[in-house]
């Protein structure tokens, strides 16, 4: 198989009998970019769109283009003996300059493997259950500093930074908390529900600080993540918008959904700049209805397949079409989520594919149960992988200029408090 690597290289070229206005809606749809990066793309400079990928995935990529009514460059990569070297260069390709600064596609980079993370977390389990829980801390901080560790972009690899004590003092106290919950729902149950009430009350709070905690202890290139969200805005994107989508019967589920995204990536820092987020209500309800589609193709294929040709055939059909939809949503709601993000002057584009994802989910829990748990390591570096590989950063210029912020220090008690009433599940990243 050749190693042969190429980069897809865009210089405005529009397919004949295509209008330059439709050509960059057909673009700005498909890809999910903001109008900047468009004018970016359309600026008659070459742009790289693509990098680091075989022919096959080349001439998918120029065919995508081209139904959007632009033509591409597939432009063939150097490529280098040492695999490690190899793979960095077809990462990061020629720097091209477009009106006066530099424009460039950066891949996100895994370079983790199953084998050398079961080593760290068949060590973790097993310490974690001798010490009756207390190295757990240590266990989470571990494993984040593998992952982050492993995943790298321009060159350089992401840190984490939190300390276990401070996790451990906040899991002590999560845990009292706890204890005192149960206490009280025991002796008296009043008590019990009106711990209930401050606990919902407050979990807007544990919210924040817990994604406070974790960003800011998150840093690439010694610069540290922030994360300035409200408790006001939290108990929006937690309770009203939620309920304001239960009762109008779904009806305003996508824009709830916006809103939690717009909640996450709005309130994010990278040192001292701010994330922006461009994302519409109109690409949302799409999304939302395009689902709704699939559902009601799969009701209705279910219905016909099970009632006209085989009643055990029905079930069967109905999970083709679960899986679809649930694949349609695991991808879809990362994608827009990242393609509408962008930091200063720099976007971000999430590529990820529905049966890739179904795929992954399925084999990894086959492997899982097959294994009796030991596949692990395996399936969290296999999704680890995928999604970077389908993750990039049009870096516009350099990312010399951000400046840190602050240093700032924060318990853990919001994180904690947080994981231990499950509040993280309502974030959808």
């Amino acid at each position: 198989m050749s190693d042969q690597h190429y980069k897809i290289v865009f210089q405005g070229r529009i397919v004949d009998g295509v209008d330059e206005a439709s050509a960059r809606a057909n673009v700005q749809s498909l890809f999910r970019i903001s109008d900047a990066r468009i004018q970016q793309l359309f600026s008659g400079q070459p742009v790289v769109m693509k990098s680091g990928i075989d022919q096959t995935q080349a001439e998918k990529y120029l065919d995508r283009l081209r139904q959007a009514g632009v033509v591409a460059e597939m432009v063939a990569m150097k490529s280098s003996a040492p695999a490690r070297t190899a793979a960095a260069e077809q990462k990061a390709p020629p720097r091209h300059e477009a009106n006066g600064d530099e424009v460039r596609t950066a891949d996100f980079l895994f370079h983790g493997t199953g084998k050398e993370y079961f080593g760290i977390w068949i060590v973790n389990i097993l310490l974690t259950v001798v010490t009756l829980g207390i190295y757990s801390a240590w266990a989470k901080v571990r494993n984040n500093q593998y992952f982050y560790g492993n995943t790298e972009l321009e060159g350089a690899s992401f840190q984490y930074l939190a300390s276990p004590i401070t996790i451990l003092k906040g899991r002590i106290v999560a845990f009292a908390a706890l204890v005192a919950y149960t206490f009280f729902t025991e002796m008296f149950p009043v008590a019990g529900l009106a711990l209930v009430l401050i606990l919902l009350l407050a979990m807007p709070w544990m919210v924040t600080r817990g994604v406070k905690f974790h960003a800011i202890n998150s840093a690439y290139r010694n610069i540290r993540f922030d994360f300035q969200g409200t408790y006001g805005q939290a108990f929006m994107v937690l309770f009203v918008w939620p309920l304001l989508a239960l009762v109008t019967l779904g009806l305003l589920a996508p824009m709830a959904v916006r809103r939690m995204h717009k909640f996450m990536v709005e309130n994010a820092r990278f040192g001292t700049a701010a994330f922006s987020w461009n994302g519409t209500d109109g690409t949302y309800y799409r999304f939302f209805g395009k689902a709704l589609l699939i559902l009601i193709a799969t009701v209705v294929a279910a219905f016909v397949t099970a009632s006209f040709i085989h009643p055990v055939l029905g079930p069967l059909v109905g999970m083709v079409g679960y899986l679809a939809l649930f694949g349609y949503f695991q991808a879809g709601m990362i994608n827009l989520l990242m393609n509408h993000a962008e930091l200063q002057s720099h976007g971000f584009s999430s590529e990820l594919e529905p049966g890739r994802m179904v795929w992954l989910t399925l084999s990894n829990s086959f492997m899982i149960i097959l294994t009796l748990g030991l596949f692990i390591p395996w399936a969290k570096v296999r999704i680890a992988r995928y999604r970077a590989s389908q993750t990039n950063m049009a870096v516009n210029g350099n990312l010399d200029h951000f400046v840190a912020g602050e240093a700032q220090r924060l318990n853990a008690l919001g994180d904690e408090m947080g994981e231990a009433f499950d509040v993280g599940s309502f974030l959808p990243v």
